[in-house]
């Protein structure tokens, strides 16, 4: 833990002491904490765009928590509450404690309390941003349990003293030490299910695990992906050579357990590498991909594209993204680092023209599917590094009203925030999967006319210490121009 986050730690424990000693959270903590009954986080304003730290209540309220300065420069606590604490049929999450946590090392927060992390996290994000922005406050998740959409297992053959065995499992944290893994507590369920079914299938079909040492072997990673609400699924199986003896029945034998798998798909990786998928890909049952639905449109999701984990929190993270960018379909939108086209497809409807831009071809070729099935003609994809084709767009006097950029974990790069300076968008929408690098990018808009009035945190991947922040930045003096203050949440 760097001395920064520690500070942090100790500034976030502090305050919530002095809250629990004032009695300001006696009732929550009297109130069951299951994991299925617990409520989103976020900040909240009234009609007039002012903090307000009255006790509200209602049947729709979302528990809120939120650090107001009163008259005297204390903090004060909101809540309010959405739904009502779900304990029948539910298991009590919070009394179970993840037995990996400690090897694994993936979920920082999973044997803590959920409100705590939420907390943790606005506080860490709320000092990084300071000086450029005051965050709006976290979303959080109702149900911060068994999110992940995409499972990854590793496939090892161990030996415990005398006793050898294949595992399935995780790479235990800064090693290539396989922690078997039979049940995680942000994986969805069915994914695990498959996974472990594989594992017992193996013996039975005389498969071979892989043996990274050796390099021999055959299966090697088996990769499930579940769509959030159409409930289809694709397995991946992840082998070091392009034969699978007995495919035909071992197909049949895996869709008898689990006749919900929609598509298998058997992935060659021969190379000694660090990367989970190879190039090659062959169709063993199904389409070979899935389809899911998001903000109303669907989308067809491949084995090597990339899609957010997690569904219903993807879904609140897309629609501020587009409330940022206040669209009155007069715009040139520009969606950089665009995946499979989500936010670009999302936020056609309310513009003129949409340009995406992505890197990954794999990406590109279902984000032109997607828009198709989805009957969008006014967006168009390009398969380039974002940088260089906003360069060329620049040199070429091309403009453009609004912006998105979802760079990847490491931000931006000073040519792609150049380029898209240049074309002088009124709104540029920042959607950063890591603060300290948004934190960064935000230092050099800010120098190039550009400033932050408006961020917004979501909690995308909750008990780990990451989340995803969408920041407005509107040109110097676009605000008063058009005489419009951002919507908050």
């Amino acid at each position: 833990m760097s001395d920064r986050e520690f500070d942090i730690k100790k500034a976030y424990e502090k305050w919530l002491r002095e809250e629990q000693k004032s009695g300001r959270e006696k009732k929550d903590r009297q109130e069951p904490a299951g994991g299925r009954g617990k409520r989103a986080v976020r900040k909240e304003t009234d009609s007039h765009g002012k903090k307000d730290g009255r006790e509200l209540t209602g049947d729709r309220g979302k528990q809120t928590v939120r650090k107001d300065a009163d008259s005297r420069g204390k903090k004060d606590i909101q809540k309010r509450q959405d739904h009502p604490v779900k304990t029948q049929g539910t298991e009590n999450k919070e009394s179970v404690v993840c037995p990996y946590a400690k090897r694994c090392g993936g979920c920082s927060y999973i044997n803590r309390d959920y409100k705590w992390s939420l907390g943790y996290k606005e506080m860490k994000v709320r000092k990084l941003l300071k000086p450029w922005v005051e965050l709006s406050g976290i979303v959080g998740m109702e149900d911060p349990y068994h999110y992940r959409n995409k499972v990854h297992a590793v496939f090892a053959h161990v030996r415990d003293g005398h006793r050898e065995r294949n595992v399935a499992g995780i790479y235990e944290q800064g090693t290539h030490k396989v922690v078997p893994v039979e049940k995680c507590m942000i994986e969805n369920e069915k994914a695990d299910a498959i996974i472990q079914d594989i594992l017992k299938m193996l013996s039975g079909f005389k498969i071979k695990v892989y043996d990274e040492d050796t390099g021999y072997g055959l299966l090697r990673h088996v990769l499930v992906r579940t769509a959030h609400v159409t409930g289809q699924i694709m397995v991946v199986l992840v082998l070091s050579s392009p034969i699978l003896p007995g495919k035909n029945n071992f197909v049949k034998a895996l869709r008898e357990k689990h006749p919900e798998i929609t598509t298998i798909l058997l992935n060659v990786n021969d190379e000694q590498t660090s990367m989970v998928l190879g190039e090659r890909e062959i169709v063993l049952y199904g389409k070979g991909y899935i389809e899911d639905v998001l903000c109303g449109h669907t989308f067809r999701i491949s084995a090597k594209s990339f899609y957010q984990v997690n569904s219903v929190q993807t879904e609140k993270l897309y629609r501020k993204a587009v409330e940022y960018a206040n669209l009155t379909g007069h715009e040139r939108v520009i969606d950089a680092y665009c995946g499979i086209g989500t936010i670009g497809i999302t936020a056609a409807s309310k513009a003129k023209e949409v340009i995406g831009v992505e890197l990954n071809g794999d990406a590109v070729r279902d984000a032109v599917r997607n828009a198709r099935e989805n009957n969008i003609r006014n967006i168009s994809f390009y398969t380039n590094d974002a940088g260089d084709f906003l360069s060329k767009m620049a040199m070429d006097g091309e403009k453009a009203e609004v912006v998105f950029m979802d760079p990847p974990r490491s931000g931006s790069t000073e040519k792609f925030m150049s380029s898209a300076v240049s074309m002088s968008p009124g709104r540029i929408i920042y959607i950063s999967c890591e603060p300290e690098t948004l934190a960064r990018d935000l230092q050099w808009l800010s120098s190039h006319d550009y400033k932050a009035v408006d961020a917004t945190a979501f909690d995308m991947f909750p008990f780990t210490e990451n989340m995803e922040v969408i920041v407005l930045l509107t040109k110097t003096g676009s605000l008063k121009k058009s005489g419009r203050k951002p919507e908050r949440s």
